[in-house]
């Protein structure tokens, strides 16, 4: 709706004498609509098609653009196979079996099902529950002897099993939940839980499944493709040398990548990312990103820019689709790509040559930004496997800006590195479709076995190497 400041002032004139019409109140709406449109916060999104309007002749940007997982509208509710981690209860018909006759109508015989009915039931509780056992105790009147009630089968000597660890730390360093907030809502469900008895239990914890991380470090030494950022991290307690004068501590997130694994690592400390591991590659999505940020001042040039890297994320998407190997994706990019981003180069360098763009600028410094990291941003056209962005760490890292976010601080850098141990293998699981919850338990109770042969007890093999042990 087109609507001018003057016809505007006419209208709000008008109503000061009588009440709006329905003509004028709709252009008032309208009005009112589109300025909240343009006050509006982040966009959460940065599609082409979200940073910028369609222009005329041009559909609606259906290039693949970095970092969008196009979820499909749906229930929201789950199926019963999405319930991987629920006691699974099988039941029998109570008077029929396969084969027998028919009680309906007695003439045909009844024959199982592929597919039984299912029904899942859900029940509320604590996220640590626990059990009070009391145990008759009776006492001679002549000797005095006390005689006490066996207490039940697998009960167990320890007052917190490993499930209970497990929990503990998922909530902790895969959910964001503090220690104080943990003790809070089991206080309220009347199960008591000190914050200070939480932090005993993990940092025990840690110390057994430490070499399941020592050996993913070593894994990832080993991998095709290194992802690593940072993020700054508050250490409370954190002993300097004399000579150190930095001030900066940092969680730094490595993902690696090969034979079709993902590793994800967390280290905390006074490196920063650059330092931990050597970067070979720049982000493209970076580059991109500066462009979105200044798209609503330079609409055309910013459309341009953003359509041409959408191109090459659409041929990323696509070798991805046909499974290519390391080497034909390389081909494929520079079949595809290459002609697209040497033609954006030379669009680049020449709205500097040609006085286009005031280098001061918002767009002028975007376009600076990709020409001066250009040859690392193009890595992905020269070397095999390497990645077009480092959206995949930086998904990553979100664990830790998590934890920063609820928790605040570690108190320690030991407390830092307990968490780093247990980021790693939570998010490692959640990257290799492993449960967490379960592998955090087995790795207690196999402690012995896994300081013995870390290798057979990762995430993507630890169930194997469970059932190898329990057969016969």
């Amino acid at each position: 709706m087109d609507v001018d400041l003057n016809e505007l002032d006419r209208v709000l004139d008008g109503a000061r004498q009588a009440p709006l019409s329905e003509e004028d109140c709709e252009k008032i709406k309208g009005a009112l609509h589109a300025l909240a449109a343009r006050l509006e916060g982040p966009r959460n999104t940065e599609k082409t098609s979200a940073v910028l309007p369609a222009a005329e002749n041009e559909g609606t940007d259906s290039t693949i653009q970095p970092g969008l997982n196009s979820a499909s509208p749906g229930h929201g509710r789950n199926g019963a196979d999405a319930f991987s981690g629920a006691r699974q209860v099988a039941i029998v018909h109570d008077t029929l079996k396969h084969g027998d006759r028919c009680p309906e109508c007695g003439q045909g015989n009844v024959y199982g099902q592929k597919e039984p009915k299912v029904l899942v039931r859900m029940v509320g509780q604590a996220p640590l529950a626990a059990t009070v056992y009391s145990l008759e105790r009776l006492r001679c009147g002549a000797c005095g002897q006390v005689f006490t009630a066996q207490e039940p089968e697998g009960v167990g000597a320890e007052k917190y099993d490993e499930a209970a660890v497990a929990i503990i730390a998922q909530l902790k360093y895969g959910s964001g939940t503090p220690f104080y907030r943990l003790e809070q809502l089991q206080s309220q469900l009347g199960i008591p839980l000190p914050a200070s008895t939480q932090w005993e239990m993990v940092q025990e914890a840690a110390e057994l499944i430490k070499p399941a991380r020592d050996e993913l470090i070593r894994q990832a030494a080993q991998a095709e493709v290194v992802h690593n950022d940072d993020t700054s991290m508050r250490v409370l307690r954190l002993a300097r040398e004399p000579s150190d004068e930095r001030t900066g501590v940092f969680t730094s997130g490595i993902v690696s990548t090969g034979d079709g694994r993902k590793i994800a690592l967390f280290f905390t400390g006074r490196q920063h990312a650059g330092e931990v591991e050597v970067l070979l590659a720049n982000c493209l999505a970076h580059g991109r990103r500066q462009f979105v940020e200044v798209a609503a001042n330079f609409p055309d040039e910013c459309r341009y820019v953003l359509n041409m890297l959408g191109q090459v994320y659409g041929h990323e998407a696509e070798a991805r689709e046909r499974g290519l190997t390391a080497d034909q994706r390389l081909r494929f990019h520079q079949e595809h790509s290459g002609p697209v981003m040497d033609q954006l180069h030379r669009w680049l360098e020449a709205q500097f040559s040609e006085r286009k763009v005031e280098p001061n600028s918002g767009l002028g410094k975007a376009i600076t930004y990709l020409l001066r990291h250009w040859r690392p941003l193009t890595l992905f056209l020269r070397q095999p496997a390497a990645p077009l962005d480092n959206n995949i760490v930086e998904r990553t890292l979100k664990r830790a800006v998590l934890h920063r976010k609820n928790a605040l601080f570690y108190r320690t850098l030991n407390g830092a590195q307990v968490g780093d141990i247990f980021m790693s293998l939570i998010h490692t699981c959640q990257l290799a479709g492993a449960n967490s919850f379960d592998y955090l338990i087995e790795l207690q109770r196999h402690a012995r076995e896994l300081e013995a042969n870390p290798t057979a007890w990762m995430p993507w093999n630890y169930r194997k190497t469970i059932a190898d042990v329990k057969a016969p």
